[in-house]
């Protein structure tokens, strides 16, 4: 623990650590030292004097900058003497000289330091007559930011976050003198993902924001914080409207998770909740229309369709894909209604671009901050920067500024090459050769040479290796002891297997290791939780494990183990009469393999889709339910360390829009049965009462003060004081008892469908007797007399698939995700659309040389299934032997070309 100094503050006793500010030290204590430039999330660097304050000294009492100032023991100081008050007044009345003063125009009025420390610390009035200086206004320097340069006080802290925490120092202070402003390089606007940061930080109107430029005054909004959902890191932010409209989000400083930081698809995706392409009223399919219908038309039709399947062929065809989007009450509902009443096993909220559940779900899980203050981190995950900006945020300063090793294995250098101490790559399909190697282990599994990977030739790559082991503790007496292995699907063009077969290795090679799972999708982890993958039940509990507890709470459980989301579209595509349920998702334009997905919704018995904007996937439903978006419904999501917080409703949905939690209830009942849930506060009791993961996170826990960062499931067995409470565990709250997790057996994992690329006999049972319609209900006292099923663990080996030798004329494709993509959300965004970039190939010079090609040039690039025509860049950073293709980006991508029954894709290039 830091140690402990005391100082006096206008007479008083301060308590205040070392080395901690005098500017933050003095506020805690209860007194705001007027600032600009000082952010407690950046350094200081004492520019503004605005915190001037009399310090103490050998020679009496002098005026220092108190955002410059460490606290020392003893220390006095003075913050509003006449002399304090005057160099304040000083500073305000030089500040002023040229400021436009245009409050009641400025987006920033209402809401501006500026304006604000004027009234309490400046002068009364002005002694300058003087034309101000005027500039032309506004400078667009982004799409998403405007610069009004006349306003600018020159605080720096937009150039320093850009420095210092983004490490894009694409802004920056040009000119002399009075001409000083902010500025970017000619031709190179101010292209960030955390671009939106900027305009949040700064203390005066000098940067706006474009979605929100004129929209609002602060007076006129109403706030209420909740949780993003743009992805899996789970920020913290406000939301603001006006007029049942979301006007603008802002970050909240959650030390724990994005510490006031948002990227910018966080921060202006709400354009999508007033979208005028918004789903507003149930349509109903008839002949090739989609005519609008009433709820109650519209459930009949939809309890019709997956009734009639469900009768004629069981119920595990019936197939629920999806629910990412949800938040947990929503999940929890459509598990229950899936596995519970209608029977069916075959839910995934993975749409073929995750991990095995159990990988995810029985991995000893890591913090964020633990990432951060790791002894080192490993990374076998997709690009970071693209698809969890702010975890590559917050590993980066953890590398700038505490020298946080990282080791990469990746098939493509990405942003964390740019941090990481060192890179491994390797081409896909031989992730687990790769794993081999840096065990130190002999035998190379691959059908051909494996690709260098490091520059330098063999000797330059054991160098690597050997650093790396040491690195992580390999091959010392508790090997792995904080380490923090960040994990993901690295590319969407090899098999999941492919990369689990490499975890499996690293598993048994680092017991001690900890790990943070790097899926993209929002609430991914809150709907394994809830149950919603094959072989799986709510709590983290395999289908086996829970059958007793939850057979006594639900009525019943599906009787063999169902298909994800691969196997539940091939087997619609290959012709069975599969229903397909989908809960915002899409699988044509998100799903891997989009000739799989077309075909699949084309052929498919019967199509329900549950969503809020349209897609092409929703275009071929039969029926299409509304639900209520971000914003418009409560509830509680759960982030990729297993963080639950709460989600909050801020404006009424539109039209017929409801809650999913509702539409799966209202569903039941058009299906004969009772859902037994009527409210989110009944759904959330019996998520604690029955899902061990969950044990003692009640709502009184989640609203407890000591929660207002989440709480992480399941609570710690035995307490970690941290501040005086364990980490995610509210005061007064008892530990739990330890909860056994055995391993999870080599033929479960190998038995689950998503694996892709899996040999036949992998697949799952088939479906079980005809689906008989049940209700149940959690409230059952005699549930306490059954045991708690324990939780999953994942242990034992993955086979990985066989991969064929590449050729001399092909090229291994590596596919990856971009943050702004065409996404049916970002597409409903007319700020975040445009910044959809062009697809193009990336390849290795040596590859383009060999092949004949040169930057620039227009290649068709094919497989046995497709082709696609694409601009093609050389690019050092790529593998020799494979190419970088973008997914879902604006005029086409990789989805065409992939194959997710092939363990990798391969693609040749020709001309056009």
């Amino acid at each position: 623990m830091p140690e402990q100094v005391t100082l006096i503050v206008d007479g008083r006793e301060v308590p205040a650590q070392k080395g901690e500010k005098l500017i933050a030290a003095a506020e805690r204590g209860g007194t705001y030292i007027p600032r600009f430039c000082y952010h407690p999330r950046m350094r200081s660097v004492g520019m503004c004097r605005m915190c001037l304050v009399e310090v103490k000294g050998p020679r009496g009492y002098s005026l220092q900058p108190a955002c410059y100032m460490d606290v020392a023991p003893g220390m006095e100081i003075i913050t509003s003497s006449t002399k304090v008050r005057k160099a304040q007044d000083g500073v305000l009345e030089m500040l002023l000289v040229n400021h436009p003063l245009d409050c009641p125009v400025c987006d920033k009025g209402g809401e501006c330091p500026l304006q604000d420390q004027t009234l309490t610390f400046g002068p009364g009035e002005s002694r300058f007559v003087e034309e101000k200086r005027h500039w032309d206004k506004p400078i667009p320097i982004s799409t998403l930011v405007y610069l009004d340069r006349e306003r600018c006080i020159q605080c720096d802290r937009c150039t320093r976050f850009a420095s210092e925490v983004a490490g894009e120092p694409l802004i920056n202070f040009a000119g002399r003198g009075d001409q000083v402003e902010v500025g970017i390089f000619p031709g190179q606007p101010f292209k960030s993902y955390f671009s939106g940061n900027t305009v949040q930080i700064c203390p005066v109107g000098a940067l706006t924001a474009t979605p929100y430029r004129f929209k609002a005054r602060p007076w006129d909004l109403e706030q209420v914080e909740s949780t993003c959902t743009s992805c899996s890191v789970g920020c913290r932010v406000a939301v603001q409207s006006s007029s049942n409209h979301v006007i603008r989000y802002l970050g909240v400083d959650s030390d724990p998770v994005n510490q006031s930081w948002l990227c910018d698809k966080g921060r202006f995706d709400f354009e999508a909740i007033s979208s005028p392409r918004r789903l507003t009223q149930p349509l109903v399919k008839r002949g090739d229309d989609e005519i609008e219908a009433s709820w109650a038309e519209a459930l009949a039709a939809a309890a019709r369709g997956i009734g009639e399947v469900a009768k004629l062929h069981g119920p595990n065809a019936v197939a629920v894909i999806g629910g990412a989007r949800l938040a947990n009450e929503d999940a929890y509902a459509w598990a229950k209604l899936a596995k519970g009443i209608i029977g069916t096993d075959s839910t995934d909220a993975r749409l073929g671009d995750g991990l095995l559940a159990e990988a995810v779900l029985g991995l000893p899980r890591a913090t964020i901050q633990e990432a951060c203050n790791a002894r080192a981190v490993l990374t076998l995950a997709p690009d970071l920067s693209e698809e969890l900006p702010i975890l590559h945020l917050r590993l980066r300063c953890a590398v700038v500024e505490a020298g946080l090793p990282i080791v990469e294995l990746t098939p493509a250098r990405s942003g964390i090459s740019l941090l990481a101490r060192i890179t491994l790559t390797y081409r896909p399909g031989e992730a687990l050769d790769l794993v081999r190697q840096l065990l130190g282990k002999d035998g190379v599994r691959s059908a051909g040479p494996s690709a260098p990977s490091t520059p330098g030739g063999a000797g330059a790559q054991a160098a690597a290796l050997a650093q790396a082991r040491e690195l992580l503790g390999i091959g010392e007496a508790s090997p792995g002891d904080g380490v923090v292995v960040i994990l993901g699907r690295p590319s969407l063009a090899e098999t999941a297997s492919s990369v689990l077969a490499g975890v499996a290795g690293l598993v048994e090679a680092l017991p001690g290791a900890k790990w943070l799972p790097a899926g993209r999708r929002a609430n991914i982890n809150g709907a394994l939780d809830m149950g919603l993958a094959p072989g799986m039940l709510p709590g983290r509990v395999t289908l086996e494990g829970g059958r007793a507890r939850y057979t006594r709470a639900w009525g019943r459980v599906p009787e063999h183990r169902g298909s994800g989301t691969t196997g539940s579209l091939a087997r619609a595509a290959g012709g069975e009469p599969i229903a397909l349920i989908l809960l915002g998702a899409d699988p044509i334009s998100d799903f891997p393999d989009k000739r799989l997905a077309r075909m699949a919704l084309d052929r498919a018995a019967f199509v329900c889709s549950v969503d809020c904007l349209p897609n092409a996937s929703n275009a071929r439903a039969d029926v299409v339910l509304p639900a209520a978006m971000y914003a418009e419904r409560a509830g509680t999501t759960t982030n990729l360390e297993g963080r639950i917080t709460r989600l909050a409703q801020k404006v009424v949905p539109p039209g017929n829009c409801l809650p999913d939690w509702m539409i799966a209830s209202e569903l039941a009942t058009a299906l004969g049965a009772d859902l037994g849930l009527d409210s989110l506060d009944a759904i959330w009791d019996e998520i604690a009462a029955l899902a061990p993961s969950h044990v003692g996170i009640t709502r009184a826990a989640l609203a407890a003060p000591g929660a207002r960062d989440g709480l992480i499931a399941p609570l710690p067995t035995t307490p970690v004081t941290l501040g005086g409470r364990p980490p995610g565990h509210p005061p007064g709250l008892p530990a739990l008892d330890p909860m056994a997790t055995p391993g999870l057996s080599s033929a479960e994992m190998l038995a689950d469908p998503d694996v892709e690329g899996a040999p036949e006999s992998w697949t799952a049972a088939g479906p079980g007797p005809a689906a008989q319609v049940v209700g149940g209900h959690g409230g059952d006292p005699s549930i306490g007399a059954i045991s708690p099923p324990s939780l999953v663990s994942f242990a034992g080996a993955i086979r990985a698939p066989e991969v064929p030798r590449p050729d001399a004329y092909g090229l291994r494709l590596v596919v990856g995700r971009s943050l702004f993509d065409q996404g049916t959300l970002l597409g409903a965004c007319p700020s975040l659309a445009p910044l959809s970039a062009t697809p193009r190939l990336r390849v290795n010079p040596y590859d383009l040389d060999r092949l004949g090609k040169a930057t620039g040039d227009r290649v068709r690039a094919h497989t046995a299934r497709a082709a696609t025509v694409v601009e093609v860049i050389a690019d050092a950073g790529v593998v020799r032997g494979t190419a970088v293709l973008g997914f879902n980006l604006a005029g086409g991508g990789a989805g065409d070309l992939i194959d997710v029954t092939a363990a990798v894709t391969d693609i040749r290039l020709e001309s056009t």
